[in-house]
């Protein structure tokens, strides 16, 4: 088994990251509109943080809201990093690994699109931004493909060859609960007939 970070650094270099842009496009501009139209509701200007940004399209994205002060993207793989600096845009991007960073700023709106079940210890992750990332009243909105629901994404972990944890949507929830986020709730966004939909997990500090 691979690192998830050279898995997705070789995708990188392979242009493969704008294959994924265009798969998740419909899952995370629903996502992101649900989370923006939160901010628009309540009319201050707000910071936004992608986790495990790729090349950067969702940051670029957001950082073109008028009520966006700051856009910032993370991510592992150098090369996803390289490929979201060179498309320019208003926006800021930190290569660490997302495992063991601990962010020095907090922020409104963390997104993250198919991330969390790469990591060592997702629900600890999760609490570390409801404890220490997220402004009070900030929003954690997280979309997952692989997860016990979705049947067609059980063989993942073996084609793509790196670890991938397989939980069930319950569990996701219990995470989200268990980091001390309120109003948890999920959905399934842009599911179909052989597909189950990306699982989407929110909280609000």
């Amino acid at each position: 088994m691979r690192k998830p970070i050279d898995v997705f650094g070789d995708w990188a270099e392979k242009g493969k990251d704008r294959g994924m842009e265009k798969t998740h496009a419909i899952p995370v501009d629903e996502m992101i509109s649900f989370a923006l139209k939160e901010r628009l509701d309540i009319g201050k200007n707000f910071s936004f943080l992608d986790l495990g940004c790729g090349n950067g399209w969702v940051v670029r994205k957001v950082s073109n809201n008028t009520l966006c002060y700051r856009a910032v993207g993370i991510d592992g793989a150098k090369q996803m990093i390289t490929n979201a600096e060179s498309r320019g845009g208003d926006a800021e991007y930190i290569l660490a690994n997302i495992n063991s960073f601990n962010s020095p700023e907090k922020y409104d709106v963390i997104h993250s699109m198919e991330v969390l079940y790469y990591l060592e210890d997702p629900a600890g992750i999760v609490r570390k931004i409801s404890d220490s990332w997220l402004n009070k009243g900030g929003r954690l909105i997280v979309g997952v493909d692989h997860y016990y629901e979705n049947t067609d994404s059980h063989s993942w972990q073996e084609k793509v060859g790196t670890r991938m944890l397989m939980l069930k949507e319950s569990e996701w929830v219990q995470i989200f609960e268990m980091a001390g986020l309120d109003e948890v709730e999920s959905w399934h966004s842009n599911k179909h007939t052989d597909w189950a939909g990306t699982l989407v997990i929110t909280g609000k500090k």
